[in-house]
């Protein structure tokens, strides 16, 4: 195909457009199902498989007529409570697979559909119990009002022309005036079909070694980024947690595997899930899965998404949403947990006009 007739895979199409709002659409109502079933003794396995089931169901009404495009679940349904910060999607066999929810705690819930390649991910927090007749205070309410007003700063911000180090900066100073921290390191990446994690990318709470050779970029018209804001209570410095690792994806990496069970793992992950991350219990055989991911992993084929956790005194807040860049503006197509400030009840707040 020629340059002239290759199709525009941007948001300059009207066509990739809807295809990313109907699995915004979808990734939306199943937010909203888990959300609403995230309940005291409710167990977290049972979320995340009520979460991908929904994605899978809501996407079989979507595109019926063109049997040609692919469609599916573009990020695992994920639940991390408390301080596990991100990428819990417990396996059957895991030892914690039968860990319930309690009154009180903090619950990030993250999961996306995709439509074509065209990825829509959505991710919130929601304290369990939590009313107005029964509000988050302390240092979970002031989390979870930062992890929002640094996502509202965030999409005013990613408009044509700006660039992604005033985003970092002024993150850092909303997170500041809650007594708060985005993550160390964390990542918002620009997305194209296919692929999660462009080239063009926004660091919100950078490392002292890498915010001087951290990549300057520009954005621009047409472009869709995801944006994950992560924001703790405590230092923003996390570690890998000895939870079992069970969300991966391909990394887009090559080489020539050795081992015959790497290789059979490897073409079952390229035919299933594409380029988009997977959960282990998705897997016809887990147990061959995980021997043939040991060498995938080692020679950097595919990536773990190691589960990281906090302090446990430390409260942890997550707002992600997919966010369309146009001529004329941000547009915001997944959304997450509303903020409702009779609910989220914090002693603080901005004091800083700019910010």
């Amino acid at each position: 195909m020629s340059a002239a007739t290759k199709t525009d895979t941007t948001i300059a199409n009207t066509n990739v457009v809807t295809k990313y709002k109907a699995a915004a659409d979808v990734t939306n109502s199943v937010l909203r199902k888990v959300i609403s079933a995230c309940k005291e003794d409710s167990k977290i396995i049972d979320l995340c498989k009520l979460g991908d089931a929904a994605i899978v169901d809501g996407l079989s009404t979507q595109y019926t007529k063109d049997k040609s495009i692919s469609k599916g679940i573009s990020y695992p349904t994920s639940v991390s409570v408390n301080n596990i910060v991100c990428h819990y999607a417990p396996s059957e066999n895991d030892t914690t697979s039968q860990q319930t929810l309690k009154k009180g705690d903090i619950v990030r819930v993250q999961l996306g559909a995709h439509i074509d390649g065209y990825a829509a991910v959505s991710g919130g927090t929601v304290v369990i119990g939590a009313s107005a007749e029964a509000p988050v205070t302390g240092k979970a309410a002031d989390a979870i009002a930062a992890a929002h007003y640094a996502a509202e700063a965030i999409q005013r911000l990613i408009k044509p022309g700006n660039k992604n180090m005033a985003v970092t900066d002024k993150v850092q100073k909303i997170a500041g005036a809650f007594g708060c921290k985005p993550i160390e390191n964390m990542l918002c990446h620009e997305q194209k079909q296919n692929d999660l994690d462009g080239q063009k990318q926004i660091i919100l709470n950078p490392a002292p070694e890498n915010r001087s050779t951290f990549a300057t970029c520009e954005f621009a018209p047409y472009e869709v980024y995801l944006i994950d804001v992560f924001i703790t209570s405590g230092e923003g410095r996390t570690k890998k947690s000895e939870l079992r690792t069970n969300i991966y994806k391909k990394t887009g990496t090559s080489y020539q595997l050795k081992m015959k069970s790497a290789r059979a793992t490897f073409s079952d992950i390229s035919k299933t899930f594409g380029t988009f991350p997977f959960t282990i219990r998705s897997c016809e055989d887990e147990r061959q899965t995980r021997m043939g991911l040991i060498e995938c992993t080692k020679m950097g084929v595919v990536q773990a998404f190691d589960i990281q956790e906090e302090k446990p005194s430390e409260a942890v807040a997550q707002v992600t949403f997919t966010a369309l860049v146009t001529p004329n503006g941000v547009e915001r197509i997944t959304q997450g947990v509303a903020f409702d400030t009779k609910v989220i009840q914090t002693e603080k707040k901005i004091e800083d006009a700019e910010i």
